[in-house]
């Protein structure tokens, strides 16, 4: 358990104080942007490297991002919720520290959040990928309505999505008709995206991960480790040790994770990779510096 008492605390120090700027600064760019028909999670947004949109540079700059135009709400509850924790625990964290020591940590954290998503992302691509050369094989109705109802979630103004369902209706409404062509390569258009009239329609290889909530993670999970006994007060009124809030969200995320309900698109995993870097990063320093982290 680490003491701290530093000679001066400051309430809102360096790197917290610019993290919170450029992220607003960024969510208010994704509406003006948006409005001119410019969605910047395309550039900027974490995406999976087989999509259409996947650049290198987006491992980082996904930290900064927190939603859509389409979403005005929830962006600005995603935004607040990421840049309070932040200011609540990584404060606590630069003072310790120094603000050269909590950036690279906030940076880590977030870079590896972005890793093992991207590996459960493939695996689960893998999975949907395998299940469609099956299908592939024997192409029916009765099949193309297990895949439908095992890998495919219905989204509201994904035409591609819609496009899949409108062909199982049309092929239980008449079992005679030979749908599997269409089937084939709707499934394929819904993968991997497609083109009409000169405009992209994306695939689900081409769903951007945005927000801060990796490195986040990671900060909540140093706080309740160097400072497991600190009492946080859950709703403002129960206190509850940090170390137990920081367990509670561990097991949650992973079963959240691992159960990944339909319309769940919350990156469960990134937010354990946040804490599992926390963790290494601490170790390593312990090792180096078992007084103070530093």
């Amino acid at each position: 358990m680490t003491d701290f008492r530093p000679s001066r605390f400051n309430i809102l120090p360096t790197v917290v104080k610019n993290l919170i700027i450029i992220n607003s600064l960024i969510v208010l760019a994704t509406f003006v942007l948006g409005k001119a028909g410019i969605d910047i999670a395309d550039y900027l947004g974490l995406h999976y490297w087989r999509s259409h949109y996947f650049k290198p540079w987006q491992f980082v700059t996904h930290m900064f991002l927190h939603g859509s135009y389409h979403d005005v709400n929830g962006t600005i509850v995603h935004l607040f919720s990421n840049m309070f924790a932040l200011w609540m625990f990584g404060s606590i964290l630069e003072n310790l520290w120094g603000p050269k020591r909590f950036l690279i940590f906030y940076l880590i954290c977030g870079l590896g959040a972005a890793v093992l998503h991207l590996g459960v992302v493939a695996y689960e691509f893998r999975n949907i990928e395998q299940a469609f050369m099956v299908y592939q094989g024997e192409p029916n109705i009765d099949h193309f309505g297990q895949f439908l109802d095992k890998h495919v979630n219905l989204r509201m103004g994904n035409p591609l999505s819609l496009r899949l369902y409108q062909i199982r209706q049309l092929w239980e409404g008449n079992p005679s008709a030979n749908l599997s062509g269409e089937s084939v390569s709707a499934i394929n258009q819904y993968l991997f995206g497609t083109v009409y009239e000169k405009t992209y329609f994306p695939g689900i290889y081409d769903e951007a991960t945005v927000g801060a909530s990796g490195a986040v993670f990671g900060i909540l999970f140093a706080f309740g480790y160097l400072f497991p006994n600190t009492l946080l007060y859950l709703y403002f009124l129960v206190p509850i040790k940090a170390k137990y809030v920081v367990a509670a969200y561990a097991l949650f995320e992973l079963y959240a994770g691992i159960r990944n309900s339909a319309g769940d698109n919350i990156a469960h995993f990134a937010h354990l990779g946040g804490m599992l870097v926390a963790f290494i990063l601490l170790k390593i320093w312990n090792k180096n510096n078992r007084n103070h982290f530093y």
